[in-house]
């Protein structure tokens, strides 16, 4: 396998569990690469002036676009600034983010951007109504910034990484999760490791891949 030499890597919401993965796996496979994980403070996606500064200073190849934040909540008792909370944090950020990333890939006519969307985005449960619209925008914004930087020799694309045990599953109950299970095909769920090896063979294997997106475990979504 030929890895690109000079590249640098940048993976939003990096003091995560996911984030550290896959980390860890650019790190090891790819020691000659830099790979930033900047923390809340020297890289906030609600704050447009924030991540303007912050992709200015780090150009990068590779965007990983992995904050979020999950709450769930009937639209009915959503509160306004919960709504926007998340839609900042789960949609304008990520845009903003490759907004600011994407000016030195263009220079540089060549870059790969990967937004962490959400099996919730085309199946979600009750209770998801402002996370759900947000990831589901994710998609949207995959497909049209893919054929708005094609010609640049940007790729982009999204992935569905599935129902992870980490800080954001923390708090759902044991048999939710048992639920959860049971509408895989395999019966289990995917793993973070699993994750992490994926999105390094997307952007290191397949070159010629844009405006997709992957689902990482064994769910179907239904047909509409």
């Amino acid at each position: 396998m030929s890895l690109v030499t000079a590249s640098t890597v940048v993976i939003t919401g990096g003091h995560g569990s996911l984030a550290s993965h896959m980390a860890t796996v650019f790190r090891e496979r790819a020691p000659h690469w830099t790979v930033l994980t900047p923390s809340r403070s020297e890289l906030d996606v609600t704050d447009a002036e924030s991540i303007k500064d912050f992709f200015a200073a780090h150009p990068c190849d590779l965007l990983i676009a992995n904050a979020g934040k999950v709450h769930d909540q009937p639209l009915l008792t959503t509160a306004e600034s919960t709504w926007n909370e998340l839609l900042d944090v789960n949609l304008r950020g990520a845009a903003w983010c490759a907004k600011q990333a994407s000016r030195a890939m263009i220079k540089k006519r060549e870059g790969h951007i990967l937004f962490l969307s959400s099996f919730s985005a085309i199946s979600p449960p009750a209770g998801q109504v402002a996370y759900a619209s947000a990831k589901a925008g994710l998609l949207g914004l995959t497909k049209a910034l893919a054929q708005e930087l094609g010609s640049a020799n940007i790729r982009v694309n999204a992935i569905f990484p599935g129902f992870l045990e980490n800080a954001m599953t923390e708090h759902v109950s044991p048999a939710r999760k048992e639920q959860v299970v049971q509408a895989h095909c395999l019966k289990r769920c995917n793993t973070q490791s699993a994750v992490a090896d994926f999105v390094f063979a997307l952007h290191q294997l397949l070159p010629h891949t844009s405006g997709q997106v992957f689902s990482l475990d064994s769910r179907i979504a239904p047909w509409t």
